[in-house]
């Protein structure tokens, strides 16, 4: 059953009281006071308040995550195309998201300061106990607007309960606060969150509870414990434990903004807070958990269980997700032009060389200094030749290079490949075999919408989407449960390697994933890379690996450089060996300043005590 997001809510009551409202001459303007004596008029401002979740699911145009990683690439020659190759700067305006999140800070601060009095909620008899929940909802989403600005710039302004009036003059002390330190910052999300889920009085919104199933999505206990997991998480990562890198980096009165001394208490408190959900997942009774598919003998499909776990709506796994979405461009940009897709978003080499066999090895251990693959033969990996072989998923065996082939579940459910089927068998287009070489159906020598990469992505792709004859809507997941247990296994290998519970919550995600469990008596920087690449395949495309690579501080050696993927500019057949063979598209820039993304110039320059990021 199709379950809507809160936010679906939103178009409705936009739509009639709150639209009129705001259509309405200034002089005949309902007053704060009005409003929030109004419970209707209340509920709208709450819905707009959690409309500012930014939506997520077309990686092109609304969130830059995913195409700045060095798992993906587009096509298109827009502003992530320029930031790859490291043109811009503070005055680009980007991705402007600090003045979105403060927009919503300040809107979820006024329900705040103003809901108590709510004349029309008051008179039932459940209102007061209402308005401590939608209290605690509006508390929620300001603290997770500071975590996306936070993980985006770095420090911030804590604006705190105040309703600073954008009107107010440039000369104002409210409109000249400085940043507050990381630290600082990190405590007041903690502490928020914590205030939101002591006044939330439901602990998970559950699929199948016919009471629950219209607030999917709300703010629950079990959000703000999630929300609060990643957070802790990126504080005790590299890039803001003990980084040396930014001893200079401090407002003008000398004041530091990030803690250059490391502390490893704070990757425990990391894993304290990813645990405490996995207790209560594994006492819930399977109401959370990860979600599993078995085939007709009995054993888990990993295959099934990877790709549905995105398609089967608000599923034993999700914990955030969002209903009002732009999934359909997503996936248009991800289908073939034979279904009269963009073929424009692709996978990167990279990503590809980081699937696992279905053995569970690595078949690529390194690269040489020219860039060739290191490759471990024990694997059974190989990149020379084709060989019959039927994918998981697939309705028929077909002639594939070899590289495609016995690859670990996850990489079937995620990597469309030049020679397999379009997941779309249904469609008037029937079974079609995908042409991404050079003269193909989909191939650079037929239009400007082509991967660079010679790969699609296919994971999130619904195989009955077609974008003309089916494109109906369904929620987005934002949030699933195998992050969490990704959190735990990384933050508890840091602060107690050997811990047991590190396998035994690694191999969880592998088990499903369809590979066996890893390997026993790992030293802690063999198991951080096998966390690490683990946290790579399994959460791809998730918005995930942009940060990831920064907090890590990484990213001068994972995204910048040579990027390769198979040859678009050859081949005239899916057994063309001109186009099966690894060519650079792409040599991309990283500078350290990249590790935080600029403040906006217009920002700084309205606001002489708010310091720049370090380099720009």
């Amino acid at each position: 059953m199709y379950r809507p997001l809160v936010l679906i809510l939103l178009s409705v009551l936009l739509s009639s009281c709150y639209k009129d409202f705001l259509d309405q001459v200034p002089d005949d303007r309902l007053t704060t006071e009005e409003i929030f004596n109004r419970r209707d008029l209340s509920e709208s401002w709450l819905a707009n308040v959690y409309n500012y979740i930014k939506d997520e699911s077309h990686r092109t145009n609304n969130v830059p995550w995913d195409i700045l990683s060095d798992d993906n690439d587009v096509s298109q020659r827009n502003a992530s195309f320029r930031i790859n190759l490291g043109n811009w700067n503070a005055s680009s305006n980007y991705w402007n998201f600090w003045d979105h999140y403060y927009k919503g800070i300040r809107s979820a601060t006024t329900f705040l300061n103003n809901i108590d009095g709510n004349e029309q909620i008051l008179e039932d008899r459940e209102g007061p106990a209402l308005i401590v929940r939608r209290k605690a909802e509006a508390r929620f989403l300001r603290a997770f607007f500071y975590s996306e600005i936070l993980k985006q710039y770095g420090p911030f302004i804590i604006i705190g309960d105040q309703e600073i009036d954008p009107d107010l003059s440039l000369n104002d002390p409210l409109m000249q606060m400085s940043r507050s330190s990381y630290d600082e910052c990190v405590d007041y999300i903690v502490s928020e969150l914590n205030k939101a889920e002591a006044d939330l009085d439901v602990y998970q919104y559950i699929g199948g509870d016919q009471l629950l199933e219209t607030d999917m999505g709300r703010a629950s206990k079990l959000l703000c414990q999630a929300v609060k997991s990643k957070l802790l998480l990126y504080a005790a990562s590299p890039l803001f434990n003990g980084n040396m890198d930014y001893s200079d980096f401090s407002n003008h009165d000398g004041k530091l903004l990030i803690n250059t001394v490391y502390d490893a208490d704070k990757w425990k408190d990391a894993a304290e807070a990813a645990k405490k959900i996995i207790d209560y997942a594994e006492s819930s009774g399977g109401k959370l958990g990860l979600y599993k598919k078995y085939n007709g003998n009995g054993a888990i499909d990993g295959f099934l269980s990877y790709r549905d776990v995105f398609l089967d709506s608000w599923n034993i796994e999700w914990i955030q997700a969002r209903g009002n979405n732009n999934l359909s461009s997503y996936q248009r940009s991800c289908t073939p032009r034979l279904a009269n897709g963009y073929a424009s978003m692709g996978p990167t080499q990279q990503l590809i060389d980081t699937y696992r066999m279905d053995n569970g090895k690595s078949p690529i251990t390194g690269y040489t200094t020219s860039g060739e693959p290191i490759i471990d033969v024990s694997s059974g990996y190989s990149e020379n030749g084709f060989s019959t072989f039927e994918a998981p998923g697939a309705t028929r065996a077909k002639n594939t290079f070899n590289m495609y082939v016995n690859r670990e579940p996850r990489f079937y459910a995620t990597v469309t490949y030049s020679g397999s089927d379009w997941i779309n068998s249904t469609s008037s287009v029937g079974v079609r075999e995908i042409e991404l070489y050079y003269t193909g159906e989909s191939g650079k020598g037929g239009s400007h919408d082509y991967s660079e990469t010679g790969y699609l992505f296919r994971k999130n792709v619904s195989p009955t989407y077609h974008p003309i004859q089916n494109k109906v809507s369904r929620p987005y997941v934002m949030m699933r449960y195998a992050e969490i247990l990704l959190n735990y296994v990384e933050a508890l290998n840091e602060y107690s390697p050997g811990h047991p519970d590190i396998e035994k919550y690694l191999n969880q995600i592998r088990e499903r994933g369809g590979i066996p469990a890893v390997e026993t008596g790992l030293n802690q920087e063999e198991m951080r890379q096998k966390i690490r690449t683990e946290r790579r395949i399994e959460l791809t495309m998730e918005h995930l690996r942009y940060f990831d690579t920064r907090r890590w501080k990484i990213a001068e050696q994972t995204d910048a450089g040579p990027f390769y993927g198979m040859n678009a500019e050859g081949g005239t057949s899916n057994s063309d060996p001109a186009f099966f063979k690894r060519t650079r598209f792409e040599t991309r820039v990283f500078r350290k300043s990249f590790y935080l993304f600029p403040i906006p110039q217009t920002e700084i320059q309205r606001n002489k005590n708010l310091v720049q990021n370090p380099g720009w």
